[in-house]
């Protein structure tokens, strides 16, 4: 009788429990809830305003150096190293900041590094000398290469079946920046300082803080372990990108030989410490960058076309004003706008095609827009019959940056599709390939022009060099994987 009634019993739990209803599975870290379509608008605004500001940055400077040459009484040497020090600041900063944002949260993350940049904003308007303002720009860069993963992060979060269009459209920001940039960087030069266009960042810094903590949602809280950060691949990492960054940067200068000893050792510790670092992630657990993301099915492919058709093509384009003037005598301030159709066609073409993406897939865009960008950069090089300079110049540009808008998008969410969880490091490894091939392209380029008896003809030839180099690197795009829809 006791077996039975036991037996009874456990029946009578078992039915029990089955009547219960099941309690939901614990939320995990990574999922959030999807906010509304109103909502998102503020939250693209605000991620949208910040990587507006970072981009301007890096150009509103250039106009104002010789007004910071005079003002802080230094050589136009020391001078430059204001837009070298961000350059190299962002690209030392970016995977680290891709990795902090996944670590510690990407709101959280978000507005510390609206707070770095603009307190470094303030501080760098204050700066007394060139050696604080140029250190002050570094630590600048490090605030501004926060905003790509960690905004990146917030769109892949909260936007849903809509994250696809939302990072697709943050192609078109970017050449907003670099187009008005110089115009206000002239604007406040001419009108109050130079100091203003660091200034001006202050207000946009604490508009950009209370818009954040008013619509973007808070971080999931995460429960999972948080391992010890990867220290030896960070320093690692670091020592190999300064020593790289300074290399190519001096390569860029008057009278420089790639035979010089300065040169060769930097070329010598960027070998070895990206080497070693390269060895390392792929010995420790925990590495700093998954070696995956960097080499990994799909994950090479789309950082070759990152660093080549992002990169390397904006070094490029930003050196066609030089073109304009030494082949074609065209005035400085027309040669300064003939990039203003690159910019607008890159908006305009990349906000088209990031609503098309879902029914194009990623491979269709990036082969027509490399074989555009080839052709424009073709075009470049040769003198125009029954045109003028500056009119063909401009429509070539122009055709650039159709190129560029067709492509941005689709290179964008084939590496996000890959691993969503990784976005913010992914954003920095494409913001960081990027900087790289923007740097050493522009470098390379400077370098060889220097030593051209003809620079212009020198020039031509290596828009034609590069058209080439494009088309026999498409069968890249072949190994990204193919989408449509939603992701």
């Amino acid at each position: 009788m006791a077996v039975d009634r036991s037996a009874g019993r456990r029946a009578l739990s078992r039915s029990t429990q089955r009547a219960l209803p099941t309690p939901p599975a614990p939320k995990s870290s990574s999922a959030v809830d999807e906010v509304q379509p109103p909502r998102r608008f503020a939250i693209f605004a605000v991620v949208a305003l910040a990587l507006l500001m970072s981009s301007l940055d890096g150009t509103i400077v250039a106009t104002a150096l010789p007004a910071i040459q005079h003002g802080l009484h230094t050589s136009i040497n020391w001078t430059s190293w204001v837009i070298s020090a961000y350059s190299i600041g962002m690209v030392l900063t970016l995977s680290l900041a891709g990795k902090l944002s996944e670590r510690f949260g990407r709101r959280r993350f978000f507005l510390a590094s609206v707070v770095i940049f603009a307190v470094s904003s303030l501080c760098c308007g204050l700066a007394t000398n060139i050696y604080v303002l140029i250190a002050l720009r570094a630590l600048q860069a490090a605030g501004g290469a926060g905003f790509t993963p960690s905004a990146t992060g917030i769109v892949v979060e909260h936007f849903g079946s809509a994250r696809d269009k939302a990072v697709g459209l943050f192609g078109s920001i970017f050449p907003i920046g670099s187009m008005i940039g110089p115009i206000f960087g002239g604007v406040f030069v001419e009108y109050w300082s130079w100091r203003g266009i660091f200034f001006v960042n202050v207000p946009i810094g604490v508009l950009l803080l209370v818009m954040c903590l008013r619509y973007v949602p808070r971080d999931a809280e995460h429960h999972e372990e948080r391992r010890a950060l990867d220290l030896s691949g960070m320093g690692l990492l670091a020592v190999g990108a300064l020593a790289l960054m300074l290399g190519i940067s001096e390569l860029g200068q008057d009278r420089a030989s790639i035979w010089s000893p300065l040169i060769i050792g930097l070329a010598f510790v960027a070998v070895v410490g990206l080497g070693f670092f390269t060895r390392h992630i792929r010995r420790v657990t925990n590495p700093f960058i998954d070696p995956h993301l960097i080499a990994g099915r799909g994950f090479a492919a789309v950082n070759v076309i990152n660093v080549l058709y992002g990169g390397a093509v904006s070094g490029l384009l930003a050196l066609v004003p030089l073109y304009a003037v030494t082949r074609y005598r065209i005035g400085v301030l027309g040669s300064g706008t003939l990039l203003t159709a690159d910019g607008v066609a890159t908006v305009v073409v990349s906000s088209l095609a990031a609503m098309a993406l879902r029914r194009t897939g990623y491979r269709w865009p990036l082969y027509i827009g490399s074989t555009t960008i080839a052709v424009g950069m073709m075009g470049l090089a040769f003198r125009p019959s029954g045109v003028s300079p500056y009119t063909w110049l401009a429509i070539c540009a122009g055709l650039v940056g159709v190129g560029v808008g067709l492509s941005s998008p689709a290179s964008r969410n084939a590496g996000l599709q890959l691993a969503p969880e990784k976005s913010g490091s992914l954003a920095a490894l494409r913001s960081t390939g990027r900087q790289v091939g923007s740097i050493t392209v522009i470098s390379i380029t400077t370098a060889i022009l220097a030593q051209a008896s003809h620079p212009g003809a020198v020039q031509a030839k290596i828009f034609v060099a590069f058209a080439l180099l494009l088309i026999v690197v498409m069968p890249v795009i072949a190994r990204i994987p193919d989408h449509r829809g939603s992701w």
